[in-house]
């Protein structure tokens, strides 16, 4: 009896209102931890079309608006869309290395926000049938995909410990380690106080005060800050109208594939930490609000949006639930996507303060995804195999990247990612042997004479 009172404590978490203050407090924690993601495939792209600082800027101010619509639209939620769950939305990274290679390809950023929106359209269309493999979403596969959700992360926080930039003279420097690590210090050293508010932001605290301290050091430069416009609209398909080209799109098609499979492990993964139950209902919202978000944002200069996996180690870490919070950051990030200043001040954060406290938030998605895993029956020997395969399978473009470079596009853009490589292992090895065995078994035993006693 106790067991059922807390569960009904616990699924009203989501809906929880905390108050103006501390909304704005934790949704700015939630766009500072996710900032370095959403400006991370538009700086990638804008460089592959080879975009001047001031263009670069209105791509980078597009992902942020849109970034901030889709997050509303998903944490607030409208009938039929949105999962109403404290879920960040931003642009995709599932698809940067297809867009990369459209634009290698001779195309330009027209074709490939034609291939988003037929993409996204697709994804919109075929949400009611992805919504119901719910039921081949059990904890070994969920708990594998969370896990390397995590996993796959801690490389991009790696990277910004060494400063972000392979080609950059200070590569790895120890400063830029020493840094990152004076930051993870000072979310720890928050984490072992009292003062539950004090521990919730410890990480917005201590990527402030590591920035603060680099900046004293001489490692922080604000000087281009005020250079540029202070606020600027939205635009309208700025970067030329969209052009329909079929290779393009059939990549775009593929990567729509691995946003719903992510977003709907996203998903899974949120209320698991929330403590609320997801249905195929709430699976369908959730991906509709992502795809029509997806079909919407080429309009306003931006690409493909998804679940960031990053705010759902941040959910985990503070423990707060409510979705009114990741509303708030939707609309930060949304001023930010108005006011390129903002925009200007947090990217001058150096990169080895995000890189220290991703090491943290990234560590705790996959500590969640261990944490789903504990759930599994690990006396069945299919289980532990499913587990091991598929954490290996997603291991497997982690370690090296060049695994499946000789493979077809649409291949690799399946298996470029470890979180899609685990998602789709895990998968069908649990339906093999979950579901395509036992129904094996259950026809064996129903064949069988009538007078044989069935086990």
């Amino acid at each position: 009896m106790h067991q059922h009172d807390h569960s009904t404590v616990m699924k009203s978490s989501e809906h929880e209102y905390l108050g103006l203050n501390k909304n704005i407090a934790y949704g700015l924690q939630h766009v500072l931890t996710m900032y370095g993601g959403i400006i991370a495939p538009p700086l990638i792209l804008a460089s592959a079309v080879g975009l001047d600082s001031a263009e670069t800027g209105l791509l980078l101010a597009a992902a942020l608006f849109v970034g901030g619509a889709a997050t509303l639209l998903q944490s607030l939620g409208v009938k039929y869309f949105g999962a109403q769950l404290p879920i960040v939305q931003g642009v995709s990274f599932s698809g940067v290395a297809s867009m990369s290679a459209i634009i290698a390809t001779g195309g330009g950023l027209p074709e490939v926000y034609g291939a988003v929106i037929v993409a996204a359209i697709f994804g919109l269309l075929l949400t009611p049938f992805f919504a119901r493999i719910i039921v081949f979403f059990p904890a070994v596969v969920t708990g594998c995909v969370i896990t390397m959700i995590g996993i796959a992360l801690i490389p991009v926080a790696v990277r910004w410990m060494m400063g972000g930039n392979n080609h950059a003279p200070d590569w790895g420097d120890p400063t830029n380690i020493a840094l990152a690590m004076l930051t993870l210090a000072i979310i720890l050293a928050f984490n072992l106080l009292s003062n539950p508010v004090l521990r919730r932001l410890a990480v917005l605290l201590g990527m402030v005060l590591a920035t603060l301290i680099a900046y004293v050091l001489g490692y922080a430069d604000f000087s281009t800050v005020l250079q540029g416009t202070l606020f600027a609209w939205p635009r309208f398909f700025h970067f030329g109208l969209p052009a329909f080209d079929f290779t393009a799109i059939l990549a775009m098609l593929i990567v729509s594939l691995v946003v719903m499979t992510e977003t709907t492990a996203d998903i899974i993964a949120i209320g698991e930490i929330v403590g609320t139950p997801v249905s195929a209902k709430r699976i369908g919202d959730g991906l509709r609000a992502d795809m029509l978000s997806s079909a919407i944002s080429p309009c306003l200069g931006s690409f493909m949006q998804s679940a960031f996996a990053q705010n759902v180690g941040l959910v985990a870490i503070t423990g707060i639930k409510s979705r009114f919070v990741v509303a708030s950051a939707g609309i930060i990030l949304m001023l930010l996507g108005l006011l390129p200043v903002i925009g200007r001040l947090v990217a001058a954060i150096p990169l080895p303060v995000l890189g220290g406290a991703g090491l943290v938030l990234f560590g705790t998605v996959a500590a969640s995804g261990i944490r789903t895993l504990a759930k599994v029956d690990y006396h069945d020997h299919k289980n532990m195999i499913i587990v091991a395969t598929s954490l290996a399978m997603g291991m497997i473009p982690i370690v090296n990247q060049e695994f499946y470079a000789q493979f077809p596009m649409w291949f690799q853009t399946l298996f470029h990612s470890g979180i899609s490589a685990a998602c789709i292992s895990a998968i069908l090895l649990n339906l093999l042997f979950h579901h395509l065995l036992k129904a094996q078994k259950k026809i064996a035993i129903a064949s069988l004479p009538s007078d044989t006693p069935s086990s």
